[in-house]
This record gives C-alpha cells, structure tokens and sequence, in this order.
C-alpha cells in the first residue's frame, strides 16, 4: 500500500504495520531473500555472460581481459554500494524507529552519492585505462582485449553504479521483485546481443562490452522509474534531495562495511594477478594461463557468493527493522536461519567443484591439455575450503545492517586484506605458481576463525537491551 505523503514533503508512516516485524521469518525470507538472491546472481552473470561467449568467439586471452577489467568495475563499484548498500541500512533502521522523514533523507542522499561516483569512476578510467590495466595485471598478449573490452565498460559505469546502489534501496523499500525484474531485463539484453554482436557482427571483446552496457543501461532506467513514481515506504521529491547534504556521512558510515569488502576484493585480485604472471612465466604454464583459470575460478565462485550475499542482503531489511524495532528474538531467529542455509550452499558448490571440474571448465571454452590441467587444480585446490565462506560473509551482513559498521569492516577486511595478500606474497616463494592457489584455502580458515571470535565478543553486547 502506498503511503500517503503530506504536501510540505515530509514523510508519514504506513497506515499497515510493515510486516518485517509481524511476518514469520522464514516466510520473511522467502519473499525477501530469493528474489534477493536471484537479483544477486543475475547481476553476478554481467561478467560470467560475456567471458563465456568470449571464451568460445575470442579465445583464452579475450577471457583474461575480463580478468583484468573485473576488479576495476570492482574499484567504481565500491563506492556506489557504499552509498547505496549505507541509505538501504539507514531506510531500515530509521523505518524501524518510525523516521519515515529520515529515512527519505538518506536515501536521497545515497541515491546522489552513487550517481555522482558513476560519472566521476568513468572520466578517470577513460583517461587511465592502459596504466590501470597494468596495475591490475595485463600480461602483453591480455592487454589490448582488456584496453578495448576495459574502454566500453567503462561508459557504462554510471548505469552500473545505478544498478548496484539502487538494488539494495529497492530491496529495503519491500519490493525485492521489482529489483529483480529489472536485473533480470539487463541480463538478458546481455544474453541476446553477446552472440549477434561476437559471433553475427565479429566485433570480438568488444561486441562482449556494447553487449553488457545495453543491458545495464535498461536495468538503470527502470531503478530511476522505482526512485521517483514507484517507492512503497517514503516518498521521494525535491525537498528530500535539497535536505539530503547532512546525510551523506551517515549514510556512509553505515555503507562502509561494503565499501571495504569490494576495494579489499580489489587490492587482492591486482596482486594475485601480478602474482600470477610473475610466477606464471617462469612456469611451464606462462603468464596467461594462470590469470585466465584463476580468473574464471573466481567468477564460478562469485556465483555462489551471490547467492550467500543475496540471502544475507535480503534478511537485511528483516535484521535492521527488527533490531530498531527492538524485537531481538526476531533478529536471532534470522540469523541462524540465514547461517545454516549459507553454509549448505557453499558445502553443495564445493561438492560440483571437486568432482567435476571440467564441467565448470568447459563452459569457458575449450583449450588445450596443459590449459586443462591448471585450470582443475584452480578449482580443486582454491575452492577447497569454500564451505566455511557462507558463515564469514553473512556475518559482515549482519553486523552492518544492526548499525555496527566497525565490526563489519573488521570481518570484510580479514579475508581480501589481513590474510589473503600477506598469503599471497609468501606461498608462492615455497610453492611456485601453485601457492597462489593455496591462498583460497588458507585465507578462508583464517577469516573463519575471525568471524567466530567476532560474534562471541559482541553477541550478547548487541543485545544487552534486551532485558
């Protein structure tokens, strides 16, 4: 039901009380996490889509250069979830505390902070892109499919940072389904013009890039149609966004977990692949090969990662509501739902990547034997510990969405930065190419036991008004 807004431009509540604080959580769950989890998914199939039909029309090398590209849409991507992952946590929390006003504020003020970022991240790539391609690993066979693959993405960066920063604000306005459907729309424009663009028309990488910028630019079209005819909770009009200013810094203060985890995912992807070519040509494998297999390792891996975020991003409006609402056994309930489903997934994934490697692989396209073989130990050997992933990632979730962005930080910064590059930089010196292989393990444990002392530490802390 749509709420009813006074003329002066404040916002009133809701005249049904919002069912995140009435509704069975695993009823809440369903409705808010799987179409929160297929949002996620779908979004994480942008880049999977076009390395496929790009391993299959290009080559190897062509799927390198997205191995390039995709920790500098990463980089540009930080800062939009920061503000747009910031306003969907403050919207629950002040909804929660029936600030309808607020919340109208700082959602204005994360929807302006990610469209601002978008344009500035384009006008630096543009200007940088052979330099950055550099830093974040181009071998000299990948580096012109990443500077023409890298070049068109790069004007899409304003539809990506609408896309990304106006998902979670969709998802904490209660229709979850509406943000799906416009992921869904992108990708599969990105789906129907990757093989007549490559294949039909021969453009190569860069068919692969008009192809995923169309897409996102349909999908950013129907997030800024929800932004101002559609939203459910508060209402969006000028006065909102000529008040938003002094909002900016809560919002991201609250949106800086998020912030962390992708540029940590970032400066861990450009040293891993540097790390990668470097000891990759003094193997029989060459430079390309690792950071192509490792590379597509990582993409099969986002999507399972997808689906634990999207399940954690989805409980997020239940936790935040909840816990402002001061309903804690609520907030508890999610949780430990949330964590056993997380871990079942991530212990299904790592069953698919060690008994059929090659399945995974081949979708890519096929390459010769030596090729082969590294890519199956990419699988094998990185993946080997991904069922203790599920628990560390929705745990980063759930601090943020309570309003602890410390503590979330602290969890998105274990794994990509305090374990996995000191990881990264030291096993290879014993181990050779294979012991950046190792760091996927390795840092998974450690990040693990982090996150469990994180929760023992501040658990009953969290909820000590309760009594």
């Amino acid at each position: 039901m749509e709420n009813e807004i006074e003329t002066s431009g404040t916002n009133t509540a809701p005249k049904t009380e919002n069912i995140l604080g009435t509704e069975k959580v695993g009823k809440l769950l369903i409705k808010f996490a799987i179409p929160g989890i297929i949002s996620m998914v779908v979004n994480s199939l942008y880049n999977i889509v076009d390395q496929i039909f790009i391993g299959q029309g290009v080559g190897y090398l062509g799927n390198g250069a997205t191995s390039v590209i995709f920790p500098m849409s990463t980089f540009a991507m930080a800062f939009a979830l920061m503000f747009g992952d910031g306003a969907a946590a403050y919207m629950s929390l002040k909804l929660g505390e029936k600030k309808e006003d607020d919340a109208a504020k700082g959602t204005a003020a994360g929807i302006m902070g990610f469209v601002g970022i978008g344009i500035l991240m384009e006008i630096f790539y543009l200007i940088f892109m052979e330099p950055l391609c550099r830093i974040f690993g181009a071998s000299d066979g990948i580096l012109p499919y990443a500077i023409k693959y890298g070049t068109i993405t790069t004007l899409g960066l304003p539809f990506c940072a609408i896309c990304a920063g106006g998902a979670s604000i969709i998802r904490a306005d209660g229709k979850p389904r509406f943000n799906m459907i416009g992921l869904f729309t992108g990708t599969i424009i990105n789906i129907i013009l990757d093989p007549i663009f490559i294949f039909v028309l021969h453009w190569g990488v860069s068919g692969a890039a008009f192809a995923t910028i169309l897409g996102q630019a349909a999908n950013a079209l129907l997030n800024i149609f929800y932004f101002s005819k559609k939203m459910n909770f508060i209402k969006l009009n000028g006065y909102v966004f000529k008040k938003a200013l002094k909002y900016f810094g809560k919002v991201s203060k609250l949106g800086i977990s998020s912030f962390i985890s992708q540029m940590s995912m970032v400066v861990a992807i450009a040293i891993r692949n540097n790390v990668l070519v470097s000891y990759g040509a003094k193997s029989i494998y060459g430079a390309d090969i690792p950071v192509t297999t490792l590379g597509i390792t990582m993409k099969t891996f986002s999507i399972i990662m997808s689906i634990v975020i999207g399940l954690a991003v989805g409980a997020q409006p239940i936790f935040g509501y909840n816990y402002g609402s001061k309903k804690y056994d609520r907030v508890k309930q999610t949780f430990k739902l949330v964590a056993i489903i997380s871990t079942i997934i991530c212990t299904l994934a790592f069953l698919l990547a060690q008994l059929k490697p090659m399945a995974i692989i081949s979708i890519f396209g096929a390459e010769d034997d030596l090729y082969n073989e590294f890519a199956v130990k990419c699988m094998r050997i990185y993946l080997m510990l991904i069922p203790t992933a599920g628990i560390q990632i929705m745990s980063g979730i759930f601090f943020q969405a309570l309003g602890y962005p410390l503590q979330s930080s602290i969890l998105s910064l274990s794994k990509q930065i305090i374990f996995q590059i000191p990881v990264t930089l030291l096993l290879p010196i014993w181990l050779g190419i294979e012991g950046v292989l190792w760091t996927g393990p390795v840092s998974d444990f450690l990040a693990l036991a982090a996150t469990i002392v994180m929760l023992l530490i501040y658990w009953k802390k969290m909820f000590k008004t309760q009594n």
